[in-house]
């Protein structure tokens, strides 16, 4: 079997490598920058940050701030305009998933022409998006190193996935300092969101050597430094720990691809405009109890990688340990008990279930399931 490897061509990681980055956007002579961001990051100064950076290097910027949460193909339109209308040469996404997923978007029509919807699926465009260097801000989604893009159509509800090379960002840039003191609930989300990445990954159809390695320690590394950041957002050590870890598993999934875990929650987050790593982080121990089902050893290495010791246990003894071990761990950085609580409805499971099942990310799951055996997972979750 053959197999692709897909990252930027540079990453920059560590405490203060923002600087690094502007250097690096000033080395490549652009001229004007789309910065795709949210509300909030402009309001705190973090745009002003980036911006004043740029400006002392002789690089021109405009600011589209208009990013929601989840992402939106109105979203995408409105900072298209505005890319045009400045006529920029390049796009700097600043902040979680939803800005880089944003900014993604943005680059892949501005470059490819039509409407982002006419690249929902895999590889879907002919043509390398514009220069995107991703600024992250969160450790979670990894989308600032990733090929994947998630835009919520309105009309439909849905959330379209766009698995496209071309849509790797040029740069990715993971500096902790700009993590830091973020909220306790972002910070929780966002890291069980790196954990259902690595997970993921592992179990995949399309796993290699490559990502079981970077997924294991992915793994490792969330286990023991995310509780800490949630109770301390300070601590930069494990701020720096947890960039270092989502990074990884997005190196797994971005080549190993994911699973139902990720098929389930765009429904949810699509649906009800729920947060993306809240959704993955409920659906987590319910689609791997059915995983289970076929890949009962691959669990087990993953509850060794949360630190259970599994000397002596079957593989389907691991595999519950493992189940029981990241249940602890979302109960432990507060994370609701079911979808229920996030609003989620059982007369909406057949709809849920139907559209998971169109869902890209669930191609590579280990066990592929029934309508009947998606909607079980839902009404278990609930």
């Amino acid at each position: 079997m053959t197999s692709a490897f897909f990252i930027p061509t540079v990453n920059l990681m560590g405490a203060g490598c923002l600087k690094d980055a502007a250097d690096n956007i000033q080395s490549q002579g652009f001229k004007k920058g789309l910065i795709v961001t949210d509300k909030i990051l402009n309001q705190i100064g973090v745009v002003k940050k980036i911006q004043d950076l740029l400006t002392e290097r002789g690089v021109g910027t405009v600011v589209f701030d208009g990013t929601q949460p989840n992402p939106t193909i109105s979203n995408v339109n409105g900072g298209l305009a505005l890319l045009k209308e400045n006529d920029c040469d390049f796009v700097v996404s600043l902040g979680g998933g939803s800005p880089h997923d944003c900014a993604k978007g943005i680059a892949l029509v501005a470059s490819n022409g039509g409407e982002i919807a006419d690249y929902e699926g895999v590889d879907q465009s002919a043509k390398p998006m514009l220069p995107l260097i991703a600024i992250n801000t969160t450790a979670g989604t990894a989308s600032e190193m990733t090929r994947f893009c998630i835009i919520t159509d309105e009309e439909r509800h849905i959330k379209m996935a766009i698995v496209d090379k071309h849509t790797t960002p040029l740069v990715s840039v993971n500096d902790p300092e700009l993590m830091l003191a973020k909220p306790a609930s972002l910070t929780a989300a966002t890291g069980m969101d790196a954990l259902t990445h690595a997970v993921e990954a592992y179990v995949s159809t399309a796993a290699t050597p490559i990502t079981d390695a970077v997924a294991i320690k992915a793994i490792e590394l969330i286990q023991a430094h995310l509780r800490t950041a949630v109770k301390d957002g300070g601590n930069l050590e494990a701020r720096e720990q947890m960039a270092y870890a989502q990074f990884m598993a997005g190196m797994a999934f971005n080549n190993a691809s994911l699973g139902y875990v990720h098929a389930m929650a765009h429904q949810l987050g699509g649906f009800y405009d729920l947060p993306h790593g809240v959704c993955n982080a409920v659906l987590l121990p319910h689609v791997q109890r059915y995983n289970s089902q076929v890949v009962p050893d691959r669990l087990r290495d993953v509850a060794k990688a949360m630190g259970v010791d599994v000397e002596g246990l079957t593989p389907e003894q691991g595999a519950d340990a493992a189940i029981a071990a990241i249940v602890d761990l979302a109960k432990d950085v507060g994370i609701p008990a079911g979808i229920k609580e996030l609003g989620a409805k059982s007369e909406d499971i057949p709809t849920l279930a139907d559209n998971a099942l169109k869902d890209a990310c669930g191609f590579t799951n280990p066990k592929q399931a029934t309508h009947e055996e998606i909607s079980a997972i839902f009404e278990a979750a609930m």
